[in-house]
């Protein structure tokens, strides 16, 4: 069984890449090791050598067997692009350091950029808060996955935001939405979390967008679910921030727990539906579980999209 993540052991720089690999490579056994088929993170099969075609794909060990060229033959060419667009708000900075939001999606991301790029599809990184801080080419090479390894590595190492800024995960996927220039794959990690209906609404809006664009969309709703969802608090009396304004409530988590729950599962309940009405696929996750959820929805939205 696949256990939590420890979202600390990602904070020194030399730790992301080998964890990446290590996670990914547990992930691999677990599905060669389970009774679903269908998901090929390698080579299907072997094909006889023409003459004439490249060798780039001749099986040497079989050759140094067999003395016959074998050529390995990809289920997965399609060569596919992917964009990660990764929430990087003061809100991903929640609940606590090193066992936050942010980090459990950049290890997310660093998983998703290790397994692409072993099944030789391009992928870029796009990190944003109110606007787009960082947007990298779209390359499948090895050197280009080390450098979006270095860039996530950046952002666990920093502190949580100095100055407060909203989120504006709407602008930021219309602005994506009009700069991708072939069909792709989009992966989208945030807590979604707006301010008030209007920008739930416009949100909604900017992913339809996308589709209308002819992108295949996958969003991860990241939370902390006992705290967020279920407001799972002790019963004493707590001061509430908004960490993103700065506006402050105290009270006794009894006093609006219901109203609360209720609130927040009708504002997931409406996101999944609309996601559902758009053909997108809505995964919600929680950081306290293991992460091999999300790169089992990406193996299946994978495989929808070729």
């Amino acid at each position: 069984m696949a256990q939590p993540l420890d979202l600390a052991a990602v904070r020194s720089f030399e730790n992301l890449e080998f964890l990446a690999r290590h996670l990914v490579d547990g992930f691999i056994t677990g599905l060669h090791q389970s009774p679903y088929h269908g998901f090929s993170v390698e080579f299907s099969e072997h094909r006889l050598y023409n003459p004439g075609e490249s060798t780039r794909h001749l099986d040497w060990k079989v050759l140094a067997r067999t003395d016959k060229l074998f050529v390995k033959r990809y289920e997965e060419e399609t060569n596919l692009r992917c964009h990660i667009l990764l929430d990087v708000s003061p809100s991903m900075y929640y609940p606590r350091p090193s066992h936050d939001k942010l980090h459990f999606a950049v290890l997310c991301a660093a998983a998703l950029t290790t397994l692409l790029q072993r099944q030789r599809d391009a992928v870029g990184l796009v990190t944003f808060a109110d606007a787009v801080e960082l947007q990298t080419p779209v390359r499948s090479t090895s050197t280009h996955r080390h450098t979006l390894l270095l860039q996530l590595q950046q952002l666990v190492e920093r502190a949580a935001p100095a100055e407060r800024s909203g989120t504006n995960v709407a602008g930021v996927i219309h602005q994506i939405a009009q700069q991708i220039p072939k069909r792709s794959l989009v992966v989208i990690f945030s807590d979604m979390l707006g301010r008030g209906q209007r920008e739930q609404q416009e949100t909604l809006a900017a992913l339809q967008h996308l589709r209308h664009q002819h992108h295949e969309v996958l969003l991860f709703h990241v939370t902390d679910r006992a705290t967020e969802q279920e407001f799972d608090f002790e019963e004493r009396p707590y001061v509430f921030e908004d960490v993103e304004t700065g506006e402050r409530v105290k009270l006794n988590p009894s006093q609006v727990r219901e109203q609360y729950r209720q609130a927040m599962h009708d504002y997931t309940q409406e996101l999944a539906l609309r996601c559902g009405q758009n053909r997108i696929d809505f995964v919600p996750v929680d950081i306290r579980e293991p992460f091999d959820k999300v790169l089992y929805a990406y193996l299946v939205k994978r495989g929808k999209v070729r």
